[in-house]
């Protein structure tokens, strides 16, 4: 890609969106506009030369300005996320409400202000971080599930759409990754201790993502082993829920 590319990253003060912030912008072939919360976070990137804005998307006040402030980048990377493992039952309204908004509606928002630019220049590359708990649930991830689930039938709807246009749609799906992610969500420590090694490093999931960004693809499992796993559990679910429930829940 040449420097003229133009890359928005959400949910780049933490985890996998700061990283993939940090190495984009040492490569000098991209503008890189990073977006989040963490103003420190945001200061560090731009010591990088990375454009900062300090948002909360949820608010679509702050999603409009902004739209309004970067244009239409030739590439977004969705990177926020945000998930609380709870049984269904236990789980608030405040921490539903939390999930849904971040990881399905702010995606589809600024999904709804940047395609007409992209459909009318056609051209144009939308890469979303899904998670294999959108295809194969486990107990305590009912929301958080549901919330990739939501992204998986979205953006596949969304890729028929802008096809035509020769914009790219490209979805990560990886697995547990071993960053402050897992214990915020699971706040007892159960799930990180139930992966163990199987854990991802930012590293790889990084590496995976700068790699469909520069030869697009419809979607990566991480690791692949995982897109086997779905494709079983879509043939056999009983068995996959059987073998794999005592890993995540016991009471």
């Amino acid at each position: 890609m040449s420097a003229s590319k133009t890359v928005l990253i959400t949910g780049a003060t933490s985890g996998i969106g700061f990283e993939l912030a940090k190495r984009l912008a040492v490569s000098n072939e991209y503008r890189v506009i990073a977006t989040g919360r963490n103003t420190k976070a945001l200061e560090e990137l731009r010591v990088l030369g990375v454009e900062g804005y300090c948002a909360d998307l949820r608010d679509t006040k702050q999603l409009d300005w902004l739209v309004s402030c970067i244009g239409t980048p030739d590439l977004i990377v969705f990177s926020a996320g945000v998930g609380k493992f709870h049984l269904a039952h236990e789980t608030t309204d405040e921490d539903t409400s939390a999930m849904l908004e971040t990881n399905v509606l702010v995606p589809m928002q600024l999904t709804a202000r940047v395609v007409p630019a992209m459909i009318e220049r056609k051209h144009g590359h939308l890469v979303y971080i899904g998670s294999q708990a959108g295809k194969v649930a486990t107990p305590k991830t009912s929301v958080y599930a549901a919330t990739k689930h939501a992204l998986i039938g979205y953006t596949n709807a969304v890729r028929m759409e802008v096809a035509p246009y020769d914009v790219d749609v490209s979805v990560i799906h990886p697995g547990p990754i071993d960053t402050p992610f897992i214990e915020l969500a699971d706040v007892t420590g159960g799930y990180k201790q139930a992966m163990g090694s199987q854990l991802l490093s930012v590293d790889t999931v990084v590496r995976a993502v700068m790699e469909t960004i520069e030869r697009p693809k419809r979607e990566v499992n991480l690791p692949k082993i995982t897109g086997l796993t779905s494709r079983l559990y879509a043939l056999a679910p009983s068995v996959v829920e059987t073998i794999g429930k005592p890993f995540f829940y016991k009471k």
